[in-house]
């Protein structure tokens, strides 16, 4: 899950500085969604203490 927020971003920030505002826009709202699942799973496995997949 980590391995593709990265992606999006890396991606988002590519075309951000080429200048495809659509491109940029639609990877960086699915990096962001992304990044709060990750999250969520993160602090779920923080407070049960088991590894989630």
């Amino acid at each position: 899950m980590l391995r593709w927020t990265v992606t999006f971003v890396i991606l988002a920030i590519i075309a951000a500085i080429f200048g495809f505002g659509g491109i940029a826009a639609g990877a960086a709202s699915i990096a962001k969604v992304l990044f709060f699942i990750f999250l969520i799973l993160f602090v779920i496995s923080l407070f049960t203490g088991k590894k989630t997949v």
